[in-house]
């Protein structure tokens, strides 16, 4: 008889992994990217856009695939979003950097191709770790509709 204090460390018997297996796609997935980041606009009606790729094979997702372009303000309607509906804490969106939009600057503020890079890997960082509730259609419309959803009526 064995001794039940014993920690029993026999293998358990798993099915060899092929290359299928090894190299296909991993069964649960979602890829969030932000890249591509545009300046529109002059003076006043100046603004930068970024491109939020979406890959997926989650079922909670009409789209498997998306790329739609948002402003910072679409992210910030995402956070007052995810805040008012969760109970758990949602990461901080990178700054608004109210000193780079003062006027007559020496460079560019806001529309420096550092800072803008700079931001954008701040949103990347964002959405990704935001939490996520399979049945979020914030979450889904931020992602999936090409119209930025703060501006749906």
């Amino acid at each position: 008889m064995s001794d039940p204090t014993v920690a029993d460390t026999r293998r358990l018997n798993s099915k060899p992994q092929d290359l299928t297996d090894a190299y296909g796609p991993p069964s649960n997935f979602l890829e969030i990217d932000v890249y591509d980041p545009q300046t529109i606009g002059v003076g006043r009606n100046r603004f930068t856009t970024y491109e939020v790729r979406m890959q997926t094979n989650l079922p909670i997702f009409k789209l498997k695939d998306s790329v739609v372009r948002r402003r910072y303000s679409d992210f910030e309607w995402l956070k007052n979003e995810l805040e008012r509906d969760s109970k758990i804490v949602v990461p901080p969106l990178p700054g608004k950097a109210l000193k780079r939009q003062l006027p007559f600057r020496g460079d560019e503020g806001i529309f420096e191709d550092s800072f803008i890079e700079e931001r954008r890997v701040g949103l990347e960082q964002f959405i990704n770790s935001s939490p996520r509730d399979e049945n979020d259609e914030v979450y889904s419309a931020h992602l999936l509709n090409p119209t930025p959803p703060g501006c749906l009526a």
